[in-house]
């Protein structure tokens, strides 16, 4: 009796290691935390775990550099926080590094986390999107930072993304060889997508619930999210469409000279002014939408307006990250020299 009485919990022990094991195996890619804190402790975000599994996938493909694993065939490089998973960050003298400007191309706002890059020319790049900084990402979208600042969504993990990436590069190859190629890769991706259990939709129901989230969409299109309560407080809508805020800051900056430009500010300066008793009544949603529209139309005559309303809704928010991040931003916006590992 008592050996059976010892036996038990070790079955039952064996039996929650097991369970263990198999979670591991079949949800965790096997990496050292080691590695995985260094890559969250440098962008201060948690890294979801389609991030791992992608390089661990990229990994089979080209084991000496999985960052250049899709490079030749599909023109897609594995960048941002897979740097560091390439020990790239260990090779540079800079002691001032800011990995949150890392990969950041021109209209990135802070919620967005790049971490694939692809045709130069378009500055067509990939990231996860956050809506707070201490939650994982949404979604993954894309942007071509040398045509708009539009963010599309392309699946709630990197497999999705890239699968749809490849998919439409298949429509577009007449080549035999490099279709075979291609199909292969694919082929690839989506057998390890379905083992892992990742969704290969372009939108899934996560992404849906996501959407009836959004108090606006915004000049990018990805849309805003902000806690809004039952009595409707945290969002007021801003007193222009979409339309005629483009209208109001494309008279700025074609304005002829520095007098007709302040007259054609008196807009904005009356919806600074709506944001300021908003932002005392708690809907700080306002002066987050119209700071990020500011923000997307790209233009340094709206730097200044920006660096007022964007870090303190963040602040206001709790999402003080975003808020560094932007200041950040604005401080060394430019269209080029992205890669801050650059020698």
């Amino acid at each position: 009796m008592t050996g059976g009485g010892k036996r038990r919990p070790r079955a039952g022990e064996q039996c929650e290691k097991t369970k263990a094991v198999k979670k591991r195996r079949s949800n965790q890619a096997d990496f050292p935390d080691q590695l995985r804190q260094e890559v969250e402790s440098c962008y201060r975000l948690r890294m979801p775990e389609d991030f791992y599994q992608f390089w661990k996938f990229c990994e089979k493909l080209k084991p000496d550099k999985p960052s250049e694993a899709l490079l030749s065939n599909i023109g897609l490089q594995l960048v941002g926080p897979y740097d560091i998973l390439a020990g790239k960050h260990k090779k540079t003298k800079s002691a001032d590094l800011n990995f949150n400007l890392h990969w950041r191309f021109f209209y990135d706002p802070p919620e967005f986390q790049t971490i694939i890059a692809g045709d130069s020319k378009t500055q067509y790049h990939m990231g996860y999107f956050r809506d707070v900084p201490d939650e994982l990402p949404t979604w993954v979208g894309a942007n071509e930072a040398k045509k708009s600042c539009v963010i599309s969504q392309i699946g709630d993990n990197v497999f999705a993304a890239v699968k749809l990436f490849l998919s439409k590069k298949l429509k577009e190859v007449t080549d035999k060889k490099k279709s075979g190629i291609l199909k292969d890769i694919d082929e690839n991706l989506t057998r390890t997508a379905k083992e892992l259990g990742y969704s290969l939709e372009q939108k899934t129901m996560k992404m849906k619930q996501r959407d009836k989230k959004v108090v606006t969409k915004t000049f990018h299109g990805a849309g805003l999210v902000v806690p809004v309560d039952e009595n409707d407080v945290g969002y007021r809508e801003l007193p222009e469409t979409n339309a005629n805020l483009k209208r109001i800051c494309k008279a700025i900056v074609d304005a002829p000279s520095d007098d007709e430009r302040l007259k054609a500010f008196a807009p904005i300066q009356e919806m600074i002014t709506f944001v300021q008793f908003a932002n005392d009544e708690c809907d700080y949603g306002m002066g987050y939408e119209l700071g990020m529209d500011l923000f997307c139309y790209g233009s340094h005559y709206f730097h200044k307006v920006v660096g007022q309303l964007l870090p303190l809704a963040y602040n206001l928010l709790r999402r003080n990250l975003f808020a560094e991040i932007v200041e950040s931003h604005l401080a060394n916006r430019n269209e080029e020299n992205v890669d801050q590992l650059a020698a």
